[in-house]
């Protein structure tokens, strides 16, 4: 009888069962688009070569057909997953009965899902455990199961899981944790991956890589178990040690202000769906120049940050007296600080005058002693600050140095930019917008608007070569003063850098030297409402500099992005380019939806000469032989550099602008709220030598060039000459007074510029 009973209710189950499949079945989402998937796929940036710089959007995804799936892949996720995937029907039967059973006696499920079962939970249900999901997630199992085969299946579910890292899908998370393509991955690897869809917070092998060692090894067993591989091959993946990507390098390239210039470009054509659609964008950006210029700004700022006075450690924490306790503070501190590159975060153990031992978040500890004090001596002090003072419980900064020991450092306060750029198309081969994105997105290349200095100077030359104006030009290094009277406003007496006057010289000395002097007496010639109309031949704004004579010394604005293009027109031969840096886009099947033409360099976009152009060059060449950038061409060792230090009015801004004929950078290095660098601090003693270790890099394997001699220019006796002014060895050079009279004047040609005294008269008066 109670057999009978227990079929009965058995019965009345199965009829209740059959009854809600029914209803429920109307109901149920059309899965036939899932035969055509299109998932949300991120926007992708690239490199010129290829390299993926930089992903936008909720979800980084790479869409990866089934047959580009590496078999190993497949099989580890199999062997872990529904290792009978292609033998059953969707349903593993005797699973779902266990989870019921666990259910039902309110024990946490084992978990019998199939692979077919999780792409239906995860593309069109909740993960709610309640008996009405599953009936709905058993039928969408079956109904897929008749409308897609079974790679198509398998497709869907290895593109579509979450893998932490905001990763989705395997080809994401290899380049995720792994840095590398899904296709290169070994059987290591994939094992460490197909552990991560169970619960991909507690198997990150990044943060957790203990626990996802061990899920590692229980996969591999059962790939073995299951004949995927052999035991000779499940050895060798016990053994191999992964090497996984730190989040410290999770953007190798370090590209950030570049990418977020393209993510704006592309956002402003595709709005949304920019993030969704899986664009790809290829850009002119290369990635070895791209890891120069950003190593080579960082390492400029941290020997400037070197210098200067220790400013304490970023904060105190108490540290508890339990080993426990202990922990805990140091990794709360330390998430709350964490490493800036290769800066790194720390907190303080022991400290004393001759060292300093200090805990990682990772659990290292690390001492410093010796050089490594210097930088925060002044911390160590017995008679420190409480604010400065470095004592148990500091949050520090350290740096590794090139020799593996320590060094206590600080993170700056000074700003960079760095831009190089192709002068032959105007194509940005390498863009830093500053030390790091994270903690200022304010991009100094396109955004910082700042006092040139002394580089602008080579413009004002560029001017007087058109007016008579040669290289061998004697121009008086010697002081000058205009009177509150001649200028309208408070008395100007320029100085040069070094406080000295040096008397007649060469103009082709006085740009090498960075001579102040001889700068604002050849504008005199040149006449600075002419000057401020040429520059905009070279893309600076005429509003921004206006036509006084402060413009000979750099004393109006510009961009280190207006630079760099500024100093392509050198470079090129005259012309003016465009910078640019999307060369193409495509979609996620690799359909071309936009494409740039490279630029041509013709007529149209000449900006100056040629042969100016040409003279010009001679001139910033020697700068960069024998003037204030002398190191470029000694420690490059290469005669095909040319470039202007420049330095503002108290060293406030440090820049150094220059090429060789295929790259022209600029670097600049100042604080975003102008003050003081140090009354030492240069162009050429901060900026120069990130520009040098760039180029050192860049040009490597470049051949050296040789400037074609153009038409209307001759050589003698060693110096260049326009065809004209070939008589030319000199111009009068003018002092003024305080009344504004001729004070000194070494008359040797003719004033190209007639009643010039006047003009500058007129000049200070409006």
């Amino acid at each position: 009888m109670v057999g009978g009973v227990l079929l009965a209710g058995l019965a009345s189950l199965l009829m209740i069962v059959a009854i809600a499949m029914a209803m429920a079945y109307p109901n149920l989402p059309d899965v036939s688009e899932l035969s055509d998937y299109r998932p949300k796929l991120p926007l992708r940036v690239f490199s010129a070569e290829g390299t993926l710089i930089g992903e936008f959007g909720e979800e980084r995804r790479h869409l990866t057909p089934i047959k580009d799936i590496p078999k190993v892949m497949k099989d580890a996720v199999l062997a872990i997953e529904d290792a009978r995937f292609y033998q059953h029907g969707g349903v593993d039967y005797i699973g779902v009965a266990r989870a019921a059973l666990a259910n039902l006696g309110q024990i946490k499920s084992q978990g019998a899902s199939t692979i077919t079962m999780q792409v239906a939970r995860n593309v069109y249900l909740s993960s709610e455990k309640t008996y009405t999901r599953k009936i709905y997630e058993i039928l969408l199992t079956f109904k897929m199961e008749h409308l897609l085969s079974k790679d198509q299946i398998l497709e869907i579910y290895m593109n579509q899981i979450f893998l932490g890292n905001r990763a989705y899908g395997f080809a994401a998370a290899s380049e995720a944790y792994f840095g590398k393509q899904l296709k290169d991955i070994s059987v290591a690897e994939a094992a460490m991956l197909a552990g991560l869809p169970k619960a991909p917070s507690a198997y990150n092998p990044i943060s957790n890589p203990k626990r996802a060692k061990t899920r590692q090894l229980y996969i591999i067993q059962r790939m073995l178990e299951n004949g995927f591989i052999t035991p000779e091959q499940a050895e060798l993946a016990t053994q191999e040690v992964v090497k996984i990507r730190s989040s410290a390098d999770s953007a190798q390239v370090h590209a950030e202000y570049f990418t977020e210039t393209v993510r704006q470009l592309i956002y402003a054509q595709y709005g949304d769906s920019t993030y969704t659609r899986g664009l790809n964008v290829y850009t002119t950006l290369r990635a070895a120049d791209q890891i120069a210029a950003y190593q080579a700004l960082r390492r400029g700022i941290m020997n400037y940050e070197r210098r200067q006075v220790y400013r304490g450690p970023e904060k105190f924490v108490s540290m508890p007296q339990d080993a426990q306790g202990t922990e805990d503070v140091i990794d709360e501190a330390l998430l709350e600080h964490p490493d800036n590159g290769d800066v790194l975060s720390a907190v303080v153990l022991e400290a004393n005058p001759k060292m300093i031992k200090a805990i990682r978040q990772n659990g290292d500890i690390v001492e410093i002693t010796g050089e490594g004090l210097k930088p925060a001596q002044s911390g160590l002090s017995d008679k420190a600050p409480s604010n400065i003072k470095i004592r148990r419980g500091a949050v520090i900064r350290i740096v590794q140095t090139p020799k593996s020991t320590w060094e206590i450092t600080q993170l700056p306060e000074v700003e960079g930019a760095f831009v190089a750029i192709d002068p032959r198309t105007g194509a940005i081969r390498a863009l830093v917008g500053g030390f790091d994105f994270e903690k200022n997105k304010f991009n100094h290349v396109t955004q910082a608007w700042r006092q040139p200095g002394s580089s602008f100077k080579p413009f004002i030359y560029s001017a007087a070569l058109e007016n008579g104006v040669t290289p061998a030009t004697i121009v008086n290094d010697g002081p000058l003063f205009f009177s509150a009277g001649v200028t309208g406003g408070q008395p100007w007496e320029p100085k040069n850098y070094d406080g000295k006057f040096e008397g007649p010289m060469s103009l082709r000395r006085g740009l090498a030297l960075s001579k102040n002097m001889v700068s604002i007496r050849v504008l005199q010639v040149v006449g600075a409402q002419h000057a401020q109309d040429w520059v905009t031949r070279f893309g600076f704004d005429a509003e921004k500099h206006p036509a006084y004579l402060t413009m000979a010394l750099g004393a109006g604005s510009v961009t280190p992005m207006q630079m760099a293009t500024a100093y392509s027109v050198f470079a090129n031969g005259g012309y003016r380019v465009n910078p640019w840096i999307v060369s193409s886009i495509t979609d996620q099947k690799g359909r071309v939806l936009a494409q740039t033409p490279v630029p041509v360099l013709d007529e149209s976009v000449r900006a100056i000469d040629a042969r100016n152009a040409f003279v010009m060059d001679s001139l910033l060449q020697e700068v960069a032989r024998s003037g204030t950038a002398a190191s470029a061409q000694a420690k490059l060792k290469r005669p095909d550099l040319f470039g202007k230090t420049g330095t503002t009015n108290d060293s406030m801004d440090a820049w150094f602008a220059g090429f060789q004929p295929s790259l022209a950078a600029v670097t600049w290095i100042g604080y975003d709220t102008p003050r003081k660098l140090g009354s030492r601090e240069t162009g050429g003693g901060l900026s120069l030598p990130v520009w040098i270790e760039f180029m050192a890099q860049a040009l490597k394997n470049v051949p050296v060039a040789e400037l074609p001699v153009p038409e209307g220019v001759v050589n003698i006796d060693g110096e260049w000459f326009f065809n004209e002014y070939t008589k030319s060895t000199g111009i009068a050079t003018l002092g003024l007074d305080g009344g504004g009279k001729a004070v000194d004047s070494q008359q040797v040609i003719p004033m190209p510029v007639a009643d010039e005294k006047k003009k500058i008269l007129d000049l200070f008066k409006n």
